[in-house]
Order: structure tokens, then sequence, then C-alpha cells
């Protein structure tokens, strides 16, 4: 069994990696932050060094069979509840699974500082930092690439296009309407505005649908809103 000055070192390294995670999400307002990482990381830590050293006596009996690795385990799905409470559902966009995921990480990464796996550790921090640091611009530039959200106006004749035609061009199987507002157009008394929000749009998709829309009798107009 390591001395107590190895087994606080692995401690203390432990709450480094974790704080510097930690410290990524605490400067964006992140549910979970420095403390709370820095907390499951050091936690995590010394479960791992009680599962591997605190039970050296009762091994030591006769007729004694204990696995060690399994205190250990229960970290793993112990650490979810933190994790649930870091996500949160605004409408219809979850927030917050990437925080979860953090402190799960953090978790394997207590466990393997606390079992004495150093540059395991330190490379997971690496790798998780840059995941979270530099992988996010691109992901966010992907995401708007993408355009899951997208918003159409209809400039159409009174009363032409009413909601079971408009579910009848998008199906049970495509985009989900968000919302669907409908107005007078100022400039001309027998026509109206539609104005439709679709979520989980590719661009491929938009295209196709919006050519569909063209296409229905009592259509005028199909543009593009810009959705911020």
């Amino acid at each position: 069994m390591p001395d107590n000055i190895e087994l606080i070192a692995r401690l203390l390294f432990a709450a480094v990696l974790g704080g510097a995670i930690g410290f990524e999400r605490e400067r964006f307002a992140f549910p979970a932050g420095l403390r709370t990482h820095m907390l499951v990381c050091v936690a995590s830590s010394l479960v791992m060094i009680v599962s591997a050293f605190g039970f050296e006596d009762t091994r030591s009996m006769p007729n004694i069979a204990l696995d060690p690795s399994r205190v250990a385990a229960q970290v793993v799905s112990g650490i979810g509840f933190l994790g649930a409470g870091a996500i949160l559902l605004r409408g219809e966009v979850v927030r917050g699974l990437t925080t979860a995921a953090s402190v799960w990480a953090v978790a394997g990464i207590g466990l393997a500082a606390g079992g004495g796996l150093y540059v395991l550790a330190l490379a997971a921090t690496v790798i998780i930092l840059t995941t979270l640091a530099w992988v996010k611009p691109v992901a966010r530039q992907l995401r708007t690439k993408g355009k899951l959200r997208r918003e159409l106006r209809l400039q159409v004749d009174r009363g032409a296009i009413t909601l079971p035609v408009l579910c009848r061009v998008f199906g049970d199987d495509g985009p989900r309407i968000r919302q669907i507002s409908v107005s007078a157009d100022d400039e001309n008394e027998q026509q109206e505005l539609i104005t439709i929000s679709l979520s989980r749009m590719s661009t491929d998709e938009f295209a196709a649908y919006r050519n569909m829309l063209c296409e229905l009798i009592g259509v005028r107009e199909v543009e593009e809103i810009e959705v911020h």
C-alpha cells in the first residue's frame, strides 16, 4: 500500500485536473462549475483509493473474498444524479448535456488519479479540455450551417391555405412545426401572410418543402426569414 504522502498527492492531483475542467465550465456560467468538478474529481479519487486499499485487513482474513473494483464501479453509475441536475429543458431545446458529460468524465479522471494512473488521467484531462474549448466553435459552425431551425413566410390568397393543407404538405414524418401565425397583408386586402416556424430542417429538406409550398393553389410567394 502506498504511503500517506502518495495518497494525498493523488487527491491533490485529482483536484487540479478537475479544477482545470471546472474552470472552463465556470467561465461560461454553466450549472456545474469549478467547485462541482473539483469535488467530483477528488471524491472519485478518494473512492478509488478506498476501494483499492481500504480493505487490506479484511482481504487477509481466511475464507474472505472481496472484489475491490465494485466500490469504484458505483461511482460511474452514482454520478448520474449530478448530471441529471445539470440538464435543463428550455422549450424544445435541451441544455446542459455537455456539462453533465463533463461531470461524468471528471469522475473517471478522479478514478484514474486515485488508482495512480497519472499519465492516463492527465491525457484524459487534456483531451476533454480540447473538446470543450476548441471543438465547440466547430460544432456551432456546423449547427449553423445545417440550420436546424428555419422560418418561411407565405403570401397567399385569403383563406386558400388552411392547417390541414399544411399538414398534408409536411406529413407525419416531416419537420416539426413549431409555430404558425397568420396576419393580414397591409398592401392587399385579398391576401394574407402566413409565417411558419420549423425545426429539424436540413438545407435539402428546406428546398424540397419550399418547392411544394410554392406549388400550392393560392400561394403567391414563399420567402425564407432569417432566424437569429
